[in-house]
């Protein structure tokens, strides 16, 4: 039979022996007095079963609740299971029963200090001159900082003057000296203490802490068995071991150390965390997370467990998150720099350059000799578009180490990002030469003379690196994407198909290949890929959305949308799946399912930035403005220092018609990030609407003034003039973008339109004709060369560029509207189906539905092709921009006959003041009606 019958059996038995157990000592009991109960709780905690001594005591206080011995062994216990709120409240039982003092006041001061209730320990024990609570008042007067040492000292010395011999305070003694930077004297008292009281295991307990100080984790090792041969009960020292097991890789040795520590306290927090540890270090992500969430929710202030919920966010990909972690971590310890390093490294992560900036400041200030510190500063200069500051900080860091191939890998992309193209590739190539064994240096002088289409020699590079790493995938798959580039789309298949024969569920090779099987048509091929993953892991969030997004190009959304409900299911506790669908509900026009969909995921996830900024735009796409800005504001409470929010409020008040609100908005935006341009581009367009053209060019000349290397302050400054009707400065702006972007088509066709608005047809066809001899395969400057055709009514060229760019592109919907439109002029009778075959692909795409109506009743399918006009209307958000549609719509309606209805729709367009290619027949029409 199966092994799991085995097990269930085997588990069912333990169960009947737990339950038959139990049951015994419990009809034992009962006739038991409690004395002899607490006899026997003494006899098994000196055997080291503690859960059983626990059983006894508290039997014993069912038969006796008074007795105050009961109560006082009983809080003694709670305090070696790490339970100290329930040690206190025992121990306070004890003395309201007149428990000696001198043996109750250790453990109230223990369980106290255990609570982190310092002033309370020095409160409660100020009459009591005994050795153990000097030692425990010192432990506390030293935990409530370093201008308390010298009282803590008071305490310890007190101690010792009873007991010379007392390796507790001989170890406070050395953490007073540790306190006060004196290391030397803080190993002369441990070492003292180990020779004075090496049966104490505290004393081994210390060493090993100031071993791991010392970055010395074997001797701490050896330290903390001492301390478990000497008390095998001891959950800290199994703890450390766990610890310093982990960070030296033998993570089943952890694990085996993990579970004696919580088999002896397993409601224990600490242990938790540390489980948490270990599953973060093998990478299980899902695993950590649900243990350091159920820390926070007994401890939230636990500083360790918030450092590494930031740490195990960042890895999961939800950076907002790990963002809160941290921030909330950097609070309480602000000169903590692993922290600020890694905070800054998530604001990078979610582009807030500026902020991680702001993080990394303090840091720059005091550590100008932490590398690693300086490269992530030159990191985020890099992001932040500044690279003369990057290369200087890139610099600074391979000063401090030159031997090391991945600093000077990154001062070789900062200087390829200052146009020093061939300072960064010696860069590239030092690094290499520094650790030619390092696959990460080979790899990025590899991505650099990819990006700088040196083909042959990126070629020659993964030659290179498949001789001394051909067992690993990555390297193939770079090798593929270099034949990508080169188009030699076999021998890119053989470098990916390598890689998957290396590991089958290799990701990024399947992707690479199921593109290639795409473009060639191959959809079933490039489902089996992600189907066979699937078979191995049926839970692959990644393989689902792959297939999700296969059935979206095969126009089928109805499997797309079944993939990612899928993959939400199977992943329930994932916020990633239940996001993607909710983004797959909205591109599909079902917004208020994703509503829905987010509003079940809050309860659990109430303060995700990534699910409020999806779900305020769901909202919005239900035109719930209202419940789109409540939502946007508590993304703005959660990232208070983000610049997003502020903008998507704004956007909301604006759409609400509430001006000065969104400006107001905006301006907050661009005042937490001087460099976000989604706001600038809000506050211009505000200013343009208002004709207030001098506020507009302010705007953009403050975004030159910030980014004089880059494109979009020219580009606001061109489409400012433009709308101003004044071409001419418009093309000396789009000019200098064009420069700046390094030859982007986006601008090109903005200069084309610049020269056509003046006149200059000639200028115009010329550059268009140079543009497309020098970049032949540029598909959207080609596409503006057959749409200028169609506006030229040069309707044949038009059809035939048009269907040379349906070959490369089947399925681009843009290239099968217009064709849909050309045929029409032609009286061709493909036009329909064309627009048909559109509108498979894109049903929801105003323009595309449109075409579609607008043939259907030149036609004289009147019937469907009004009511597909009524829905292209109704998807175009601003009226104003709908004017054409409306005029189809008005037309289509006098055809049918329906008078009534067309004036009336010609009545509102008229009113609207919109601006469209066929207004005159618009009034036309509106005469003859």
């Amino acid at each position: 039979m199966s092994r799991r019958v085995n097990k269930l059996a085997v588990s069912a038995a333990l169960m009947s022996g737990v339950l038959l157990l139990g049951a015994g000592m419990s009809a034992c009991s009962k006739g038991e007095s409690a004395e002899k109960l607490l006899a026997d709780a003494r006899q098994y905690q000196q055997k080291g079963d503690n859960k059983a001594a626990l059983i006894q005591l508290k039997n014993a206080l069912e038969k006796s609740p008074d007795l105050a011995e009961a109560r006082f062994q009983l809080a003694s216990l709670y305090n070696d299971l790490g339970e100290p709120l329930a040690a206190e409240k025992e121990i306070r039982r004890a003395i309201a029963l007149k428990y000696p003092a001198e043996k109750t006041t250790p453990v109230l001061a223990r369980t106290l200090l255990m609570q982190g209730e310092f002033q309370k320990v020095l409160d409660e024990t100020a009459s009591d001159q005994s050795e153990a609570v000097q030692v425990l008042r010192g432990d506390a007067y030293l935990s409530l900082g370093a201008d308390k040492a010298a009282q803590a000292e008071e305490a310890f010395q007190a101690a010792l003057k009873l007991r010379a011999t007392n390796g507790e305070a001989l170890v406070g003694l050395a953490r007073v000296a540790s306190l006060r930077k004196d290391l030397d004297g803080a190993i002369r008292f441990g070492e003292e203490a180990v020779s004075k009281d090496p049966q104490n295991p505290a004393v081994w307990s210390f060493k090993g802490d100031l071993l791991r100080f010392q970055d010395k984790p074997a001797e701490a090792l050896a330290a903390y068995q001492q301390v478990v041969k000497l008390k095998p009960d001891h959950r800290s020292a199994h703890l450390e071991i766990a610890y310093l097991l982990v960070a030296d890789g033998k993570y089943d040795a952890a694990q085996a150390s993990l579970d004696t520590a919580r088999k002896l306290t397993p409601n224990n927090f600490i242990v938790l965390y540390t489980q948490a540890l270990l599953d973060y270090s093998r990478g299980k992500y899902t695993a950590a997370q649900e243990n350091l969430l159920k820390v926070l929710r007994v401890a939230p202030n636990h500083m360790p467990t918030l450092l590494l919920a930031g740490a195990v966010e960042l890895n999961t990909g939800s950076v907002k998150q790990a963002e809160q972690y941290l921030r909330k971590y950097l609070e309480a310890n602000p000169d903590n720099v692993y922290a600020r390093k890694m905070l800054a490294g998530a604001l990078l992560k979610s582009g807030q350059a500026p902020d991680a900036l702001n993080v990394l400041g303090p840091a720059l200030k005091t550590e100008q000799q932490d590398a690693s510190l300086l490269a992530l500063a030159g990191e985020t200069y890099m992001q932040a578009r500044d690279f003369d500051k990057a290369t200087s900080y890139f610099s600074k860091a391979t000063v401090l180490e030159p031997q090391k191939a991945l600093l000077r890998t990154s001062l070789g992309l900062s200087k390829l990002a200052q146009g020093d193209k061939t300072g960064a590739v010696a860069e590239m190539e030092r690094a290499a030469a520094l650790d030619s064994s390092s696959l990460e240096a080979g790899l990025a002088l590899l991505r650099t003379e990819l990006g700088l289409e040196h083909f042959d020699k990126a070629l020659q590079i993964a030659t290179e690196l498949e001789k001394k790493h051909g067992d690993r995938p990555v390297v193939h798959n770079t090798k593929g994407g270099i034949y990508l580039a080169k188009k030699d789309l076999p021998k890119a298949r053989a470098s990916f198909e390598k890689a998957l024969s290396l590991d089958k569920t290799y990701l990024p090779s399947m992707i690479n290949l199921a593109q290639i099987d795409l473009q060639d048509r191959k959809f079933e091929q490039a489902r089996q890929r992600f189907d066979a993953l699937l078979q191995k892991d049926p839970k692959n969030v990644e393989a689902m959305t792959a297939l999700a997004n296969i059935a979206v190009l095969e126009n089928k959304p109805e499997v797309a949308t079944n993939w990612l409900i899928k993959a939400a299911t199977e992943n329930p506790e994932a916020l990633a799946p239940a996001l993607q669908l909710a983004v797959h509900y909205m591109r599909g026009n079902e917004a208020a399912k994703a509503v829905t969909l987010l509003r079940k995921y809050q309860v659990a996830h109430a303060a995700s930035p990534e699910l409020l900024d999806v779900l305020g735009q769901a909202q919005l796409a239900t035109k719930d403005q209202a419940g789109a800005l409540e939502t946007f504001s508590k993304l703005a409470s959660v990232m208070p220092k983000s610049a997003v929010p502020l903008y998507r409020i704004g956007v909301v008040q604006q759409l609400a018609k509430n001006e000065s609100a969104a400006v107001d908005s905006l301006k907050k935006a661009v005042a937490l990030d001087a460099d976000y341009l989604p706001a600038f581009q809000g506050l211009i367009g505000i200013a343009v609407a208002k004709r207030d053209y001098e506020q507009a060019l302010t705007l953009a000349r403050q975004v030159q003034k910030q980014q004089p290397k880059q494109p979009p302050g020219y580009l606001f400054e061109g489409d400012i003039y433009e709308a101003q009707q004044k071409p001419a400065q418009a093309l000396v702006a789009y000019e200098k973008a064009l420069t700046l972007s390094q030859g982007a088509p986006n601008i090109f066709l903005k200069i084309h339109n610049a020269l056509r608005a003046q006149g200059k047809e000639k200028d115009a066809a010329q550059r268009l004709a140079q543009w497309r001899k020098d970049k032949p395969d540029d598909f959207a400057v080609a596409l503006l060369e057959a749409e200028g055709n169609i506006r030229d009514k040069n309707y044949k060229l038009a059809a035939t560029q048009l269907e040379a760019l349906q070959k490369k592109k089947v399925d681009d919907v843009i290239v099968l509207n217009n064709l849909a439109w050309v045929y029409q002029q032609l009286k061709d009778p493909r036009a329909l189906s064309v627009a048909e075959q559109a509108y498979k692909l894109q049903s929801t795409h105003p323009s595309v539905v449109d075409t579609l109506g607008w043939l259907l009743i030149e036609q004289g399918n009147t019937t469907r092709g009004i009511e597909l006009l009524r829905k292209a209307i109704a998807a175009v958000p601003d009226e104003r921009a709908a004017g054409e549609l409306r005029y189809h719509l008005a037309y289509g309606l006098h055809k049918s006959g329906d008078k009534a209805g067309a004036r009336k729709e010609l009545e509102k367009l008229l009113a609207s003041g919109a601006q469209f290619p066929q207004l005159e027949e618009a009034r036309a029409l509106m005469k003859q009606l």
